[in-house]
C-alpha cells in the first residue's frame, strides 16, 4: 500500500468535505505532518485556480515571452497540397460500391433463386459442388 498516496487521498477528501467520519482522525493526523501540510496547501491553490476567473492566474515572470520563443522554435507543419477536383464520373465511381451494397440490403439479395431479407442469413446449398482432385 502506498502510504503517501493514501495520505493525499485523505487530505483531498477532507479539503473537499467528503471525508467519512471514520477516516477523519487519519486525515487530521496527516495534516500534522509537513508532507500533509504541503498537500493541503497545494490542493487549495489548485482549487483557487480552478475557481478563479479566466486570465487572472498568476504566471511566472516572462512566461508569455518564453512561451512565444518555444512556439517560434517549433517546426512549421507541412501544408497538404490541394487535391484536384474530382470529375462527376470519379465521384460516382467512388460511391458506387456503397450504393450497390445499400440497394442489396434494402431490396433483399437474390441467392439461389430465393429472396433473403437483410436480417436473415443465406441458406446453404443442399447439394454443394463436388471438386475432383487430380
Amino acid at each position: 500500500m502506498d502510504t503517501n498516496k493514501k495520505t493525499r487521498e485523505y487530505i483531498s477528501a477532507f479539503a473537499d468535505g467528503e471525508q467519512p467520519d471514520a477516516d477523519l482522525e487519519l486525515a487530521l493526523a496527516a495534516l500534522r505532518e509537513t508532507d500533509g501540510q504541503q498537500a493541503w496547501d497545494l490542493y487549495h491553490r489548485i482549487g483557487d485556480a480552478l475557481r478563479s476567473e479566466p486570465g487572472h492566474a498568476e504566471l511566472s515572470p516572462n512566461f508569455a515571452a518564453r512561451l512565444a520563443d518555444r512556439l517560434a522554435a517549433e517546426p512549421t507543419p507541412l501544408r497538404r497540397t490541394a487535391a484536384r477536383p474530382a470529375t462527376p464520373a470519379e465521384e460516382l465511381a467512388a460511391i458506387a460500391p456503397s450504393v450497390v451494397a445499400g440497394a442489396d440490403s434494402l431490396n433483399g439479395a437474390k441467392l439461389g433463386g430465393q429472396a433473403v431479407a437483410p436480417h436473415e442469413a443465406p441458406v446453404p446449398e443442399v447439394n454443394p459442388p463436388v471438386v475432383k482432385r487430380l
